[in-house]
């Protein structure tokens, strides 16, 4: 994992309370573990969307040649994804991540901006 904000990496984001959240997770990859790597995510998701405080997910691909993926999760709170981050089924799920692949995690709440959107 590389943290996007090395001074506030994602354990420290988990001690925080905070509802909603959600999480943008970005993924880099060598070409040739693509297929590995959708494959993974795909029985994570799997597991996660079977996991309490769990609202939804999408995984976005990057245009380009290079494999970059966005995963965008929406949790009911810090609790809920603090729970199945640290349960132990998905902790050695990562495992089976291809070894190029490096995660960028990181936790969002929604910002109200007055006539564009809604926090």
């Amino acid at each position: 994992m590389r943290p996007l904000d090395p001074s506030f990496a994602i354990d420290r984001q988990l001690a925080t309370e905070a509802a909603p959240v959600v999480l943008v997770n970005v993924f880099t990859l060598d070409p040739a573990d693509e297929p590995i790597f959708l494959k993974v995510w795909q029985d994570d998701a799997a597991f996660m969307k079977q996991q309490a405080g769990f609202i939804s997910t999408q995984l976005h691909r990057a245009l380009g040649e290079k494999p970059t993926y966005m995963n965008y999760a929406v949790w009911e709170s810090t609790a809920h994804f603090r729970e199945v981050f640290s349960h132990p089924e998905f902790r050695s799920s990562l495992a089976a991540y291809p070894s190029s692949a490096v995660a960028s995690p990181h936790l969002f709440q929604k910002v109200a901006v007055p006539g564009i959107c809604v926090s």
